[in-house]
């Protein structure tokens, strides 16, 4: 597969409208997905992973295809469902909150007070998000978050379109936007053989990520078919059923070419 890192994002037809928000308090409701009480990959830590339903993209690996489009079924407001979250703080103490989904900043009201009563509650923060709507987390919301963790699922925009189904740009404006900010980040990047993998496409990530001075960590994470099943349910085609999960040797192929530019990835 050819890729075209020089691609410009009009040429694959991106553009965004800012979209107005109202207030932020705790009765805000956010559409709810599911929640793992004991995550131990989302951040640091044992953490409180709750994932929020609504996502803009179509990652042909996508775990949680049930969570795409936009946010709908159960709802809950902030306080109740950060009322469940306070049953374990004894056990995230060392951890903390995760908001997930789906695309968590499909909804950044109910994010951001969410985060409010986390902070009040001296609980850790932390934001997993693709970052192709991070013009919707306000400042504010962002001042509340502890821990970012950015999904770039590719670098090369042809590439990052057939993946998702959206572009690039947004997402790397927004890493751009925390780099400024001071946010701590930890980069994340799926590698699928024969589809993420091109040389070219993880070089040239690579080069980007060495370029921003908030990154803490990159972590490399093997494709896998999680989601595969529920696809089967919702009648969907999963067109990633022949694909094989990386080698020891693809992961550290990749892992050399960060190292390349100084930056270690786990």
């Amino acid at each position: 597969m050819t890729t075209l890192l020089e691609e410009s994002p009009q040429a694959t037809g991106c553009a965004y409208e800012k979209l107005p928000r109202g207030a932020v308090s705790s009765s805000v409701e956010g559409y709810i997905h599911s929640v793992e009480t004991c995550g131990t990959v989302d951040g640091p830590g044992l953490r409180y992973v709750l994932f929020l339903h609504g996502c803009p993209l179509r990652c042909q690996y996508c775990h949680n295809p049930d969570a795409q489009g936009k946010p709908a079924g159960t709802t809950r407001t902030a306080e109740e469902a950060f009322a469940d979250v306070l049953k374990y703080k004894s056990f995230i103490r060392k951890g903390g909150l995760t908001l997930s989904g789906g695309e968590p900043l499909m909804q950044p009201d109910f994010v951001e007070a969410m985060f409010t009563l986390a902070k009040e509650a001296g609980i850790h923060t932390t934001l997993d998000t693709s970052g192709f709507v991070g013009h919707k987390a306000s400042d504010s919301l962002l001042d509340k978050t502890d821990l970012v963790l950015l999904d770039i699922k590719s670098f090369s925009p042809m590439t990052h379109k057939i993946v998702t189904g959206v572009c690039v740009d947004q997402t790397l404006k927004f890493a751009k936007r925390l780099d400024a900010r001071g946010n701590k980040v930890w980069i994340r990047f799926v590698l699928v053989p024969g589809l993420t993998d091109n040389e070219k496409n993880i070089d040239g990530l690579a080069q980007f990520v060495s370029q921003l001075g908030n990154v803490e960590r990159v972590e490399i994470l093997p494709f896998h078919k999680m989601g595969e099943e529920k696809y089967k349910l919702a009648g969907l085609p999963y067109k990633l059923g022949n694909t094989p999960t990386p080698t020891v040797e693809q992961i550290e192929s990749t892992r050399a070419i960060f190292a390349k530019y100084g930056v270690v990835a786990r």
